[in-house]
């Protein structure tokens, strides 16, 4: 039955007959209730009947498909012998040189603490002594992150946000466990 504008209510009816006799002795009764449970989940309830309307009208407007139709082989394509370039994002970028006289500071704030970098430049920099551009890098985890700058500044920071009550968190901020063995490491030689 080919559906056009002019089939009538009678022939509609018997074809919704028909389907629902095909749902009753459906042999596989788990996928209609899996499909079920998507159309409940995606489909306002609202339009479930113009969503059922529309599905009957697509399908009697489809070709009748033939019982054995005769499908194309499917084109097996060649294997790419050059690597597919990279997409722009997925490009790493250069770590970043941190100059000589960098130390870093590890502070007790982190991503779990809904803190961003932009906020901690902000705790740095809001008392003027340290500028936006004295801090080299920011990296941030989730419960805490590590802070790069100059020796000075690392200082300044330090007396500056110790203890002090960010967002119901106690501030603890110094100099990070690597940096504080490796310049122990170092005075140990220079006392060889």
């Amino acid at each position: 039955m080919q559906y056009n504008s002019t089939t009538g209510d009678e022939e509609l009816v018997e074809k919704i007959q028909a389907l629902v006799s095909a749902i009753r002795a459906d042999s596989n009764p788990e996928e209609l209730d899996r499909i079920k449970k998507l159309i409940k989940k995606n489909v306002p309830f609202s339009l479930r009947s113009y969503f059922s309307a529309y599905l009957l009208r697509a399908s009697l407007q489809a070709p009748a498909r033939k019982e054995k139709e005769v499908r194309k082989p499917r084109v097996v394509r060649e294997e790419r012998t050059e690597a597919p370039a990279q997409k722009p994002q997925e490009q790493k970028k250069p770590r970043r040189e941190l100059p000589p006289d960098a130390r870093t500071l590890y502070i007790n704030l982190g991503k779990k603490g809904r803190v961003f970098a932009r906020e901690l430049v902000g705790l740095l920099t809001e008392d003027g002594s340290i500028t936006k551009d004295d801090i080299y890098l920011i990296r941030l985890h989730d419960t805490y992150s590590f802070i790069s700058m100059n020796e000075e500044n690392c200082a300044k920071a330090i007396a500056a946000l110790q203890g002090r009550d960010y967002n119901g968190r106690t501030i603890q901020i110094n100099i990070s466990n690597k940096e504080r063995k490796t310049q122990e490491e170092n005075a140990d030689q220079n006392r060889a």
